[in-house]
């Protein structure tokens, strides 16, 4: 495989921490990415996704769908020569039950924008 059909990719966890960087091929898809998150989850986490459709992957400001390649989620503008791309990891495990008139964090990752986030965290306290 040609060397520029490979991406380095690290994954930044909702604590903070990193996964990787680990290598891909431009080919392989969103999915594979989340089967691979969810078999080498650290451990001793609080939060564990169990399966790989609890995962939602970020890219550039970008929920990605589990369709798209690696290659189709590289930035618009371009990528550092020898740079890794960072992706970050939002779990959002299966609710069996949840309470109403609250609006959790993870709630507003998956209903809003990285921006409204910010938002609700840092200035409407």
């Amino acid at each position: 495989m040609p060397e520029e059909d490979l991406v380095d990719i690290k994954f930044r966890l909702f604590d903070g921490s990193d996964m990787g960087p680990f290598r891909y091929s431009s080919a392989s898809t969103v999915e594979m990415l989340k089967e691979r998150i969810v078999s080498d989850w650290p451990k001793g986490k609080t939060v564990v996704p169990k399966v790989a459709n609890e995962i939602k992957l970020i890219s550039f400001g970008k929920i990605l769908e589990n369709s798209k390649t690696v290659g189709q989620c590289k930035a618009p503008f371009g990528e550092l020569t020898g740079g890794v791309m960072v992706m970050h990891v939002v779990v959002q495990p299966s609710l069996t039950k949840t309470k109403t008139g609250t609006i959790t964090i993870l709630q507003l990752l998956f209903f809003g924008s990285i921006w409204n986030v910010v938002y609700w965290v840092f200035i409407q306290r």
